[in-house]
């Protein structure tokens, strides 16, 4: 079995020091936690929660992509609210992106705060995708 391998992409905000985007480990890819950065400002996407949901997603679709995995591949997600107010507005962007069944498992928490003051945090697993042996 190959050890754990961490995934960067420049297609996503770049982490801090202390974590990794990905972890790739035995088929299956742990995303760390994502917020609605534009990877190309390094700055909050303009907008409420619902554009900052889609950002966070886009950031982990690329990270999954840069994984050999996709959003489709997603089997776990773990949202984060500071405000549950925002939990229509979240998941209107939320459904933009998981449109096929079955839809991941999801877990949604409101929390006191999230990192750089942001209202919306959101990580996920996803297994790679099998290539095909010809």
């Amino acid at each position: 079995m190959a050890p754990p391998a961490a995934v960067l992409t420049d297609k996503a905000p770049k982490p801090i020091p202390q974590l990794s985007q990905a972890v790739k480990y035995n088929g299956m890819v742990y995303c760390s936690g994502s917020l609605g950065v534009d990877p190309n400002t390094s700055k909050f996407v303009e907008g409420d929660v619902k554009e900052r949901t889609r950002q966070a997603l886009k950031n982990l679709s690329a990270v999954l992509d840069a994984a050999g995995s996709s959003l489709q591949n997603v089997v776990k997600v773990n949202v984060f609210l500071t405000d549950m107010g925002n939990f229509a507005a979240m998941n209107q962007a939320y459904d933009e992106f998981f449109v096929w069944q079955p839809r991941p498992c999801r877990t949604c928490v409101a929390v006191h705060q999230l990192p750089l003051g942001t209202e919306v945090e959101i990580e996920c697993i996803a297994f790679e995708t099998v290539k095909s042996r010809l």
